[in-house]
């Protein structure tokens, strides 16, 4: 009875796909070809951002002469793999002023810096472009990679020889033996647009962004060689040069003829880094390329290192992206999706709209208090917006519907398995209480564990995942890894054949490798994200050692930067008999890598820390995250497994129990002389 729905589904969608390539080839025409077009320049970008979804969400389906096929598209991660010398962070990012006064304070509470103390920032427009890692070997270009992972990129050294701005080799008095330059690939508009007008009309791109992108991915590098990309220097990756701030190294880059952006102005307030955002927001139309936003970074590398980062990005930037887009449509329903952890979110189902340049039908309402404070019904018109790449979000009702339904009401049972709900003690999130046998938690949960985030399994989405629970292929985690006794099975359903089950099988395979920190995160458990996996990571070193410790509530926390919450969750999770022999299931199928201490000794490697009273030289969080990176383990109380006790002024009871235990004591000044000899 599945199967005949998702056929049906299938052929409505073959069907919207065929008109759509039928209309978007015919304005395209109209619009290049023939300078005539017949349809705005809106109602023509819905037809493309439609199609793309679809094509999407739907590969299996796409037409042989999609209007949206781009040169070279099957040929994407093909190439060779290269590791940065440093990893390319990507940056959080800011909104708007009160985001970046949040960002300057804690910037200043890390470094321990009075609140009126300026820091000197450079601020330059964010292209909106692809980002490429230079190497420099004795001032020869040696590698060129894509950021990838940040880790890993796609070796296009061969791609690059005909880009704008970069040169083959370093010219200048003084060039560092190695140096790693970052930037971003791009195209001018103008460019982009002769470039569209060259190509045929299945084969224009959709932006300039993915544009450049795609032509600098080309397996052939003869095709990159006829695109006219450009390259802009904006960061500085490993070197054997030491800088003192990025204003330096900007001339250097002048004088090895690698553009830097001229834009770029020094500031050290917020209200001068606000007022430079709002000048380049009122000429970002008139710029020859495209940019989505404004970066602030520290000009100073010693801060940088200091700061150093947290998860992926960095604590010495930002970016502050441009007003998120804003439109209005209308509630034609609102119904509930429950999340792996449970949690029911109701999701208000729109009149398709335009918004960012994507097709958005849903979006999210947050929870039962946001609807009651925004009195939100169906047949409403609301506004909505989408900011950078998070879930869209209803601001406000512009004009209530005519007969407006009853205000939306907690529901009392689970709408995926009729189990009671409940809303805990100061959460605004209503939750499934059937954590372990609920199908929408489950699914949620098997759709977590394939995510690139986790164990990144290509070939595995939303609708795979929901099929494969649906004919019992998957009902646990560890089925993953014992898809191939289904072979034929699968190999029956539509939408797939030998090649794309094989390249799943590939996929898994390779996934069967992976880090400490990446499978914990991948588990799901609540409140645990990549940066609390990489903590229990560290203090555990081994996923053996980890299981035997996971109901250890005394072990757990130990671990700073654990809350109660995390911990309890942790607890709860490994608890449950089915959990655990998953866990177990798992080791037996995956290697696991046993998290990777640094290489480089120092006198706090291993060693336990516990940090006391007030210090006068460094924030407690900079202090922290100097002995973290030194391989030391922090722990916020004393026992007989710590090794120091580093007190500042008025210590309290924790440097009276590190006497009794004959526990060395250091101070600051201590700390601070045996780090830095």
């Amino acid at each position: 009875m599945m199967i005949k729905k998702i056929n049906k589904e299938e052929e409505e969608v073959k069907r919207r796909l065929q008109i759509l390539s039928k209309v978007i080839t015919k304005n395209n025409i109209l619009y290049h070809q023939k300078d005539h077009p017949k349809i705005s320049d809106k109602k023509y970008d819905e037809y493309v951002k439609e199609n793309d979804q679809l094509e999407k969400e739907f590969p299996h389906l796409v037409l042989k002469d999609s209007p949206n096929k781009v040169v070279g598209s099957l040929l994407y991660n093909k190439f060779e793999k290269h590791q940065h010398k440093t990893e390319m962070l990507s940056l959080g990012n800011a909104f708007n002023k009160t985001d970046m006064i949040d960002f300057i304070k804690r910037t200043k509470k890390f470094l321990n810096l009075d609140e009126q103390k300026n820091i000197s920032f450079i601020c330059e427009p964010k292209i909106d472009g692809l980002s490429l890692n230079l190497f420099y070997r004795y001032g020869k270009l040696e590698i060129a990679s894509t950021r990838g992972d940040g880790k890993i990129g796609e070796n296009v050294t061969n791609n690059i020889t005909n880009i704008i701005g970069i040169p083959q080799n370093l010219k200048g008095k003084i060039i560092p033996d190695e140096i790693e330059i970052r930037g971003e690939v791009f195209l001018n508009k103008m460019d982009f647009i002769n470039l569209n007008n060259n190509l045929d009309n299945k084969n224009k791109f959709s932006n300039p962004r993915n544009a450049a992108a795609g032509s600098l991915r080309q397996l052939n590098p003869e095709v990159t060689k006829n695109r006219p990309l450009r390259f802009i220097a904006h960061g500085l990756g490993f070197s054997e040069k030491k800088y003192e701030d990025i204003k330096s190294f900007y001339k250097d880059l002048k004088a090895w003829k690698i553009p830097y952006n001229k834009l770029c102005k020094m500031a050290n307030n917020v209200n001068s880094m606000i007022d430079y955002y709002n000048k380049l927001e009122k000429k970002r139309s008139a710029l020859k390329y495209d940019i989505d936003g404004i970066v602030f970074k520290i000009n100073e590398y010693s801060l940088h290192h200091r700061l150093g980062f947290v998860g992926k990005n960095p604590r010495w930037a930002i970016a502050l992206k441009f007003s998120a887009e804003k439109t209005i449509t209308k509630i034609i329903d609102i119904n509930f999706q429950v999340g792996r952890t449970g949690a029911i979110t109701p999701v208000a189902r729109l009149e398709e709209v335009n918004i960012g340049g994507v097709i958005i039908s849903n979006a999210t309402l947050h929870n039962f208090d946001e609807i009651l404070k925004k009195d939100i019904r169906v047949g409403d018109k609301v506004q909505i917006q989408r900011a950078g790449d998070v879930i869209p979000q209803v601001i406000k009702v512009i004009e209530k519907g005519k007969n407006r339904n009853k205000i939306l009401t907690y529901p009392k049972y689970c709408p995926a398995c009729q189990a009671i709900t409940l809303k805990e003690s100061g959460e605004a999130v209503l939750r499934c209480t059937n954590f372990y046998t609920c199908e929408a938690q489950i699914t949620g949960q098997l759709i977590h564990f394939v995510s690139k985030k986790s164990m990144n399994i290509d070939g595995f989405g939303r609708k795979q995942i929901k099929q494969f629970y649906e004919l019992n292929i998957i009902k646990k985690i560890e089925n993953i890894f014992d898809i191939n006794i289904h072979r034929e099975k699968i190999l029956k359903l539509n939408g797939w054949g030998i090649k794309s089950f094989n390249k799943l099988l590939e996929s898994i395979d390779q996934s069967k490798k992976v880090s400490l920190e990446k499978f914990i995160f991948s588990l799901g458990i609540r409140y645990l994200g990549e940066n609390t996996a990489k903590l229990i990571a560290k203090e555990f070193i081994t996923i053996n050692n980890f299981l035997t410790n996971a109901q250890n509530f005394n072990k757990l926390k130990n671990i700073d930067g654990l809350g109660p919450k995390v911990i309890n969750s942790i607890s709860k999770y490994f608890i449950n008999q089915s959990n655990y022999n998953t866990v177990k299931n798992l080791i037996d199928k995956l290697l696991i890598i046993d998290f990777q201490k640094p290489k480089n000794k120092s006198f706090l490697s291993d060693k336990t820390i516990v940090f006391t009273g007030t210090l006068t030289k460094l924030s407690r969080d900079e202090a922290k995250h100097m002995a973290q990176e030194l391989g030391a383990k922090i722990s916020s109380s004393v026992s007989k497994n710590t090794d120091y006790v580093v007190v500042g002024i008025k210590p309290g009871s924790k440097e009276k129990k590190a006497i009794e235990l004959g526990i060395s004591i250091l101070t600051e000044n201590e700390l601070l002389k045996k780090i830095n000899s």
